[in-house]
Parts: structure tokens; sequence; C-alpha cells
């Protein structure tokens, strides 16, 4: 079969009806139609190798390690000796990756709805997994999350949500809501803590990422709100911890410094102690929203980031 020409191509990035971003493709890779989601992976000029998730942009060669680095290190951080962790979706096993940096863990047990991701990213993504998915501490179950935690029987030390935004109708819709989060607290170790992505960070009323925060603290008694830039998603992209008992934000530096350094985890290309105070540093606008933020998202009235 005679191979496309894709040089004059372009990848349009739609986030809405007022915004899009265009990137120059050099080849498709692969495609492929899951019975969730169509599945593309590109080679771009300007961000490397992409994984495209339904015409929108879930993860970029050139930055993944921004995003998974800032998802998955505090919360780990925060315990004192993290064992056993569940993964909900991170199907490109870039999140595994992070997790099994620290020596402690025993046991990771990463949960994804979708077969055919896993298997495009084991083929298609070594860069982003390097492995993980074989490491002998790692468990994959193909299962809906809600679904696992309905079933499971273990607790965990750390749970890390990092499924797609919730969309009206798509399978996330039901994820991001007080009654989903109230499940992973009975799951989670009295000692343990939670962390959840959180959509991209609006610096004005009504923001979603807001509601997420308000909606975590209905849940839990620690709730603490950070922040990066994610230049893929060229966007702030907001993260959620959720505790009873541990907090993220008010590690001292010198703690992390030790607890890296005792860990032996010195491999790192953005996450350190200088970048952890930066990432709970939110923009006062910010705060503002989430102190004056009275919505909660529930099965019955749920968050949804793009209308279906």
């Amino acid at each position: 079969m005679e191979k496309k020409n894709f040089t004059k191509i372009w990848f349009i990035d739609r986030e809405n009806e007022y915004k899009e971003i265009n990137h120059r493709i050099k080849d498709e890779i692969y495609a492929t139609k899951s019975s969730f989601q169509n599945i593309h992976i590109l080679d771009t000029y300007n961000l490397g190798r992409i994984l495209v998730l339904d015409k929108k942009i879930q993860s970029a060669e050139s930055d993944e390690y921004i995003y998974h680095e800032a998802l998955v290190h505090p919360a780990m951080v925060a315990n004192n000796c993290p064992k056993e962790i569940l993964i909900l979706g991170g199907g490109e096993g870039a999140t595994l990756r992070e997790v099994l940096k620290h020596p402690t863990v025993e046991m990771v047990i990463m949960v994804d709805i979708d077969q055919k991701l896993i298997e495009t990213s084991k083929r298609y993504l070594s860069t982003w997994h390097t492995g993980s998915f074989e490491d002998p501490r790692t468990e994959l179950i193909i299962m809906e999350a809600s679904e696992f935690i309905r079933r499971t029987d273990k607790t965990f030390d750390v749970i890390i949500c990092d499924i797609d935004d919730p969309v009206e109708g798509g399978p996330a819709a039901s994820i991001y809501t007080k009654e989903f989060y109230e499940s992973i607290k009975g799951i989670l170790k009295e000692d343990g803590i939670f962390v959840t992505q959180a959509v991209e960070i609006f610096y004005i009323e009504n923001d979603l990422h807001s509601m997420l925060n308000r909606t975590i603290a209905s849940v839990f008694k620690i709730t603490e709100s950070y922040c990066e830039y994610i230049p893929s998603f060229d966007a702030m992209w907001g993260f959620v911890i959720g505790s009873d008992k541990l907090s993220s934000k008010d590690l001292t530096e010198k703690e992390i410094q030790r607890r890296l350094l005792e860990r032996k985890i010195d491999n790192l290309r953005f996450y350190d102690h200088e970048t952890h105070k930066r990432l709970f540093s939110l923009p006062k606008m910010v705060r503002k929203n989430i102190e004056k933020e009275t919505r909660i998202s529930t099965i019955n009235n749920p968050l949804n980031v793009f209308p279906g």
C-alpha cells in the first residue's frame, strides 16, 4: 500500500468553538477504534509523537513527563512509606512508570477500561511506559473503575486517578462526582492519600476546577489544589489531593529532599523540592474562586467539560 504523504496535513486540536490549535503532522503512526474511543498515534514536528483520543491530545512525547511527574510525586512523597498503590486510568503507562520509581512500592494495581488502548501504548508508546507493564510489582486489570472499586477487598496507601475529562454521556461522566470520591475513600487506608487530574484551570468564576476541589472537599478533611502549565495542552492544568491525615502542600522543602534522597529518586526531569513549592502556590484569583465555590458534582448533576 502506498504510504500517505502527511507533510502538509495538520491535526486540529479543537477545544471549543472559540479555540483550536493546529499541529503539523510528519506522519500517522497508527489509527484504530476501540469499544470506547478513537485512538490515533501521530508524529508531529513540534511535539514529537502524540496520543490522540477522540480528536483530543491526551499526551505528547515532548512534555508528558511534566504532567505525569506532577500528578504522581506530590502524593507519593507525602506518604511516608507508600507500598500498595492503585492507578485508575493512565493507559499510556507513564503514571505507572512514575509510581514504580519509588522503591517502597510493593504492589501497583492499574485499572483501565480500554484493552485496545493498553495494547496500542505497549506497542507505540515505549518511551512513555518504559516497560512498566512488565514490572513484577504491576497487576493490570481491564475493568471500569467504579466496578473495580465495588468488587475489591483491598485498601491502598495511594490512589491516583488519571482518567479522561468528564464528557456528557461519556465513560468518565460518573467518575468526577461526590459519590465516586466517597467510594475512593472507602478503599483508601486511614493514613492514605488520593490524587486526581482535575481539568484545565481558567482564571474566571465558574471554573470547573473549583467545582472539583469543592466536591473532593465534601468527602475528605484535607483538600489541596495545585497546577502546572502543560505546553501540549496549551493550558494551566489542575490537580487535586484528598486525604484525612496527610498534607502534601505543607511538606517542607527539606523533608521532600530527604524522602527523595532516601528513595534514591534522582532521575526526575521536572519535580523536586523547589518545583513542589511552586506547584502549590496558586494565583490569587484561583484561590478566590475556590474559596467562594459552592457547586458540588454529583451523579444527578455531574461536572461536564465538553457538551456531548
